[in-house]
């Protein structure tokens, strides 16, 4: 999925379908001088930030001085939809209508209810009524054709039944209990197996709680075919398979809702979010770029268009992308934080002083201080004032490390199994079983330790095809069987001579997607370094080159990125420095045990020294040498990693021994990492 925050995909309930209509802005225009304008405005903003939480606690503090005012009545309304408590929600409703039976936004919000609650009929009814008092005619009528959907997909399950057990269930949702939710769903399938929302919401219990997107691509499948033309079940059938890395399926159920339902604006994010994972990026930003005709200042489709612009290597109309999002949703952070990820990019005086000026808002959530944190400290490092920059990126770590589930002890126990299964006898006598292929070069490594110039050095090859960080490794692994309720690596001595040649096979195959024909292409996740000796086995012809950098430069590189997911070893130093030795522990291992398999490549020697390294990786690839890698900053490729600008730049040595400048503040990590440095790398003078 793609890398950006804002523009994932939830498999969730209607709400947020009803939601992505709305246009806070232009829907409630409030112009009497007695209404709290002021509470409105501030409660709207943060909703169309997408801070629901926020944005309902405004509104409901505002009803404690305005209890009967319309507006925030039905603002706290659609907060509480947004928030899945429909429940809490319908009381202020009523309230609304109760007081004000000829305010238009309290009916359309009313149907709003009724649809969520799987009562299209009475929805419509709600609506119609909203046109006729003044509502925005065409924005209602989308509601109404959606309405109108659901009573269509509702024909294959009994007029859409158990509305009140539905609403229950998404109650318990939001509760948390959502076993006891699927209890329910599961309840209305045995009295009505084809009933479609249940089925659907189902298959978002299975992705969301569960992870099991296949169990929820094949519910969703069974949607589809209920009910063919329900816009949400293609929606949500696009999330499943994109998650599965099922990237051709993805774009396909994509197009058919874009088909479905042409003027939804979500409709077309969804297919530029799978058209870009499908690295497919001139097709996603066209996508993107329809969104926000149909929605001028929606978030998420800025900041996908501006991500696949980068991809591609269009830096300026990337940067406008970004400014225009901030211009249109001045307290959403993101934009921010993907600016500062360009890294050839500076922040003007006037936008580090915007991002200061909004982390003194108390409201503030967590997700947008940690952006803003880091995007100052990647600021103030282009000013060179070190101080604040590590401050901020201490700041950002430190609030993001609370929401990052990492156990150091698991990953020193990952490493002792490895090498204990992976020993020099287990390969001897496991060899000779895998698949011959020599298609694939694996870049490995620790994270901003210069694997991008590599594969960029490599894709540049007339022979070398350049993908990008695949997981799909990863899965292959995980899919192996347990052997005795052990998992990866401990399972692996139990499988027999035909089990590598399978591996082996499906990391092949799953790759597929990601290749034009090429004789080799390049796989540069860096957390791959722990599968060194399972493709050792499985594929004894792929190659491995192992991406290194000073480790001090290593670790505060990794420090200094806010990782839009995993990596959750990177935001404290002690654990970042344990990480490292670990990671340096397992490589000297592959080395030991399989010599000559994985190849070195230090960083500070690429950039020293192009052509003598170049020819080096070339050599050890079995690749003859050609002027274009040498020239790697000219190739035209798109690259999704944070270092996709700077590896369109000739080699440069800026970034050598950029630890030094932070010496003051690393004394934690240099202590960690003492038995891998100089002496006078530990040295009190060294650390200022």
């Amino acid at each position: 999925m793609c890398e950006s925050l804002a523009i994932r995909i939830r498999l969730c309930c209607n709400s947020d379908f009803i939601l992505s209509f709305t246009r806070l802005d232009q829907e409630a225009p409030i112009s009497q001088p007695n209404i709290p304008e002021d509470i409105f405005n501030r409660a709207t903003t943060e909703l169309r930030s997408g801070n629901s939480e926020q944005g309902a606690s405004i509104a409901l503090e505002g009803l404690e001085q305005y209890p009967t005012d319309a507006h925030l009545l039905c603002l706290a309304g659609r907060a509480l939809i947004s928030l899945k408590r429909p429940e809490d929600a319908v009381a202020h409703i009523k309230k609304a209508l109760q007081l004000h039976p000829e305010f238009s936004w309290g009916h359309e919000t009313n149907g709003d209810l009724e649809l969520i609650a799987g009562r299209p009929a009475e929805a419509i009814k709600s609506y119609s009524k909203a046109q006729q008092l003044g509502a925005d005619r065409a924005d209602t009528q989308k509601k109404i054709d959606h309405a109108r959907a659901m009573m269509k997909a509702g024909k294959h399950s009994s007029g859409m039944a158990f509305p009140e057990e539905i609403a229950r269930a998404g109650q318990l949702e939001h509760d948390g209990k959502p076993e006891e939710a699927e209890k329910i769903y599961r309840d209305i399938l045995s009295r009505d197996p084809d009933h479609v929302e249940a089925i659907r919401l189902l298959a978002a219990l299975a992705s969301v709680y569960h992870r099991e997107y296949s169990d929820a691509e094949t519910l969703l499948i069974r949607a589809t075919e209920l009910a063919p033309d329900y816009p949400r079940a293609w929606l949500d059938l696009t999330a499943a398979q994109m998650a599965l890395a099922k990237y051709p399926e993805a774009v396909a159920s994509a197009r058919t809702l874009v088909d479905l339902d042409p003027q939804f604006t979500a409709s077309h994010i969804t297919l530029g979010n799978a058209l870009g994972v499908a690295n497919k990026p001139e097709d996603a930003i066209e996508a993107y770029q329809t969104a926000l005709k149909l929605q001028s200042n929606h978030v998420g489709a800025f900041s996908g268009l501006a991500q696949q612009l980068k991809t591609v290597g269009r830096q300026e109309e990337a940067i406008e992308a970004h400014r225009q999002n901030i211009a249109a949703n001045p307290r959403h952070a993101e934009p921010y934080w993907q600016l500062a990820n360009l890294r050839v990019f500076q922040f003007s005086d006037q936008e580090i002083e915007d991002m200061e000026t909004l982390l003194k808002d108390a409201e503030l959530g967590d997700l947008a201080r940690v952006q803003l944190h880091n995007a100052l400290g990647l600021g103030y490092e282009h000013m060179k004032n070190y101080r604040k920059a590590f401050k901020n990126f201490e700041l950002c770590n430190q609030t993001r490390r609370k929401s990052e589930k990492y156990d150091p002890v698991n990953t020193e126990v990952t490493t002792d199994n490895l090498i204990e299964v992976f020993s020099q006898e287990f390969l001897e006598e496991t060899a000779g079983h895998g698949v011959s292929d020599a298609s694939p070069i694996l870049i490995v490594g620790l994270p901003r330790s210069g694997s991008t110039l590599i594969e960029q050095i490599l894709a540049s090859h007339s022979q070398v095809e350049g993908t990008h960080e695949l997981g799909d490794l990863a899965k292959v692994a995980a899919a192996i069987p347990k052997s005795n309720q052990d998992r990866f690596p401990l399972n692996l001595p139990a499988l027999g001579s035909k089990a590598w040649g399978k591996i082996g096979n499906q990391y092949l195959e799953r790759t597929l997607s990601y290749r034009s024909g090429s004789p080799h292409f390049t796989d540069k996740n860096p957390n791959n370094f722990i599968y060194a000796g399972l493709l050792r086995l499985a594929l004894p012809n792929a190659k491995i080159i192992n991406a290194r950098r000073h480790p001090l430069d290593s670790c505060l590189g990794s420090y200094k990125q806010l990782f839009a997911e995993g990596q959750p070893f990177t935001y404290d130093l002690t654990e970042l420095g344990e990480y490292y030795l670990q990671y340096q522990r397992l490589m000297d291992h592959w080395h030991e045990v399989m010599p000559g398999a994985v190849l070195d490549v230090e960083y500070e020697d690429v950039v020293g020294s192009l052509e003598t390294q170049v020819r080096r990786i070339l050599d050890y690839c079995g690749l003859p040498f050609e002027e274009a890698c040498l020239n790697f900053h000219q190739t035209e490729r798109s690259v999704k990693t944070a270092s996709s600008e700077q590896v369109r730049q000739p080699v440069y040595t800026s970034s050598v021994n950029l630890w030094k400048n932070y010496a003051p503040y690393l004394s934690e990590l240099i202590d960690v990492l003492g038995p891998l440095l100089r002496e006078d790398e530990t040295s009190p003078e060294a650390q200022g």
